[in-house]
């Protein structure tokens, strides 16, 4: 008996795990994606789908016998910042009495040194506590709407990172979760770069469409994707916290791709969306954490490379060393994937 067998058991569980809500639904968001608000599912802090797959026996394993694991990902929006988009950030943080935020811009006005081609300085900080990551990159011409950086320029900080061991992926613009020709030209794109087979992917702006997205994915010949969860809240959009192989509902077969399902963004948590303060933010993310190491799952958390100074950045540590003190494994999305398609151990 193959896990489908065992969800369709259980009509309720098999409807959130395949989200069946989300076919042909007319509510979406200005960005086109199907938003929290909208579920019929609204325990969203809970893992039902990998709770009910435990109960029926079902023990996942990962390396060094660790409890759980983390999927660290950062997406690359913006590397280059003008100097009055530094002032205007300066003159928000005085208003808001931010001063450590408004020194530090007024700072940067100064300097030549791009701020958010902090690649390293994510890379190292990881590294004191045991962990890698994902960078997802943009691969967007002039013109495109999402064009921030010019791909070829990064070409030696991309090698640094792949060098290190930290991974590299696609970050789909706007409109790219609905075309599976622009996902293979922008994955060929970054290839040139990275001189090696991209294989993760997650899409600006969290945008996606269930099932086409994964299908569109899978023929671009991706392995994983990392898109699939909600910008405005927290949590466990189809009840897994563990990595599986959608099933389509339209043609009843597997999707020949692997999901490894984003529970945190860092702007989901202020920005307009749960607007919670540091407090109440790490209390949401340290209680994800430990339903997830209940559940011997893995969780996957997105920091942007522009969250990572002052409070932002003590925040990111905060939850490495959480995590750390864990035993959890803190790794990249293609070691995940890996580990998921060479046969994860898994007792039963």
């Amino acid at each position: 008996m193959n896990i489908y067998d065992i969800l369709r058991q259980e009509p309720e569980i098999w409807d959130l795990f395949t989200r069946k809500e989300e076919y042909d639904d007319p509510i979406r968001d200005k960005y086109g994606r199907f938003p929290y608000w909208a579920s019929r599912h609204r325990d969203i802090f809970k893992p039902k789908v990998s709770e009910y797959l435990i109960k029926q026996g079902l023990r996942f394993e990962y390396p060094d016998d660790a409890p759980f694991a983390v999927c660290f990902t950062h997406d690359i929006d913006v590397v280059y910042k003008s100097v009055p988009s530094k002032g205007f950030t300066a003159i928000k943080a005085l208003k808001q009495r931010n001063l450590s935020q408004s020194i530090h811009s007024l700072s940067q006005m100064r300097s030549r040194k791009n701020p958010f081609c902090n690649f390293k300085e994510i890379m190292d900080l990881e590294e004191r506590y045991g962990a890698k990551s994902t960078f997802f990159f943009m691969a967007e011409e002039p013109g495109e709407q999402d064009y921030a950086y010019n791909i070829e320029d990064l070409e030696s900080e991309i090698g640094e990172i792949i060098d290190q061991g930290w991974e590299v992926g696609l970050h789909g613009g706007h409109s790219t979760y609905l075309d599976p020709s622009m996902m293979q030209k922008k994955k060929e794109r970054l290839e040139r770069v990275t001189g090696k087979p991209v294989i993760g992917y997650r899409n600006h702006f969290l945008r996606f469409r269930v099932p086409d997205t994964w299908k569109y994915l899978s023929q671009a010949g991706f392995k994983y994707d990392s898109t699939f969860g909600y910008a405005d809240c927290a949590g466990f959009r189809n009840g897994m916290c563990h990595p599986f192989r959608p099933f389509d509902l339209h043609t009843g077969r597997e999707i020949d791709i692997v999901e490894i399902p984003l529970n945190v963004m860092d702007g989901t948590l202020d920005q307009g969306y749960m607007r919670l303060d540091p407090g109440k933010a790490i209390e949401v993310i340290q209680r994800l954490i430990d339903e997830i190491e209940r559940c011997h799952g893995i969780i996957t958390i997105l920091w942007h490379n522009t969250y990572f100074f002052d409070d932002k950045a003590k925040f990111y540590k905060k939850i490495l060393k959480y995590c750390m003190e864990r035993r959890a494994w803190m790794t990249n999305g293609k070691e995940i994937c890996e580990w998921f398609d060479n046969g994860l151990r898994i007792r039963g």
